[in-house]
């Protein structure tokens, strides 16, 4: 229910068609558990799509137990690792997965480009949707973009080499922005306090309104959800997905850091929110 609209949107639009999903329903934290997955299967599942790192909370689920088991059920295993790389070790063997989607940007690589791992298996078969030529074993024909693959490799290599230090550098930022808010009084956590990666905090602040937190924050970048879903003024249904209430929803903000965040950055983002929540809740 909390997966990313690339998949979400392509999911409804198969039972359009006549495909049956099931949507599994998150625990309050964000996590898909492998026992939620097994309950879940039926003797004619075909697959099973689940996110790596949720873009909008950054908790993990773990993927790895999820891809033993369908593996011993013979069931195809899909991970949205986008949000993982460069953040988690991500060894598809180990994972136990069968197609694991990457995206070149989330890495600060090129946009516009990514790449889809595919098992070697006869039953990990991949239908092309784009015809003419026979490019890519048959999978996606048409010119590639040599450019931006390597660009996207670069990016991917520059991001293992920084796969042990960038993560406890960021968690430092990450506790040192909280603590910076801990003055605040009704501020929520959403998501996993312990299963989660260090660069996705996602805050509701209690009495103010999400779109006027980010008027007001007008030196931070900052959003109230994913970027891929911000032309609806709907609250998140992630927030909703794990049980948030529309109230706290409409009041969620998720900040991010990375490879360029600096300590006096965070300081910086600490006494802007602050001040401006402190200010819009003595207006209302």
């Amino acid at each position: 229910m909390i997966e990313h609209k690339a998949v979400v949107d392509t999911c409804k639009w198969l039972e359009q068609g006549g495909v049956e999903v099931t949507w599994l329903r998150p625990d309050r934290e964000g996590r898909i558990a492998p026992e939620v997955v097994a309950e879940s299967l039926r003797d004619e599942t075909a697959m099973v799509s689940l996110m790596m790192v949720n873009n909008e909370l950054g908790c993990v689920t773990d993927i790895a137990a999820i891809g033993a088991l369908l593996r011993q059920r013979g069931v195809l295993f899909h991970v949205d690792a986008a949000q993982a790389a460069g953040k988690l070790p991500v060894d598809v063997s180990a994972l136990n997965v069968d197609l694991l989607s990457l995206s070149a940007h989330k890495v600060y690589g090129p946009k516009g480009v990514g790449a889809l791992y595919v098992r070697r298996s006869p039953d990990a078969l991949v239908e092309a949707q784009m015809h003419g030529g026979g490019h890519e074993r048959g999978m996606r024909s048409g010119t590639l973009p040599t450019h931006q693959m390597v660009g996207m490799g670069k990016a991917f290599e520059m991001a293992r080499e920084s796969l042990d230090a960038e993560p406890a550098r960021l968690e430092e930022l990450r506790d040192m922005f909280l603590s910076g808010l801990e003055g605040l009084e009704g501020v929520h956590f959403n998501g996993s306090r312990e299963h989660r990666v260090p660069g996705i905090v996602n805050l509701s602040f209690e009495g103010v309104e999400a779109e006027s937190l980010m008027l007001g924050l007008r030196h931070l970048a900052v959003s109230s959800g994913s970027a891929c879903a911000s032309a609806t003024v709907e609250p998140s249904f992630v927030l909703r997905g794990i049980g948030v209430s529309d109230e706290l929803a409409h009041r969620a903000l998720r900040f991010s850091f990375g490879r360029f965040t600096s300590a006096e950055e965070i300081e910086f983002a600490c006494s802007q929110i602050v001040d401006v929540v402190t200010r819009l809740r003595a207006v209302r």
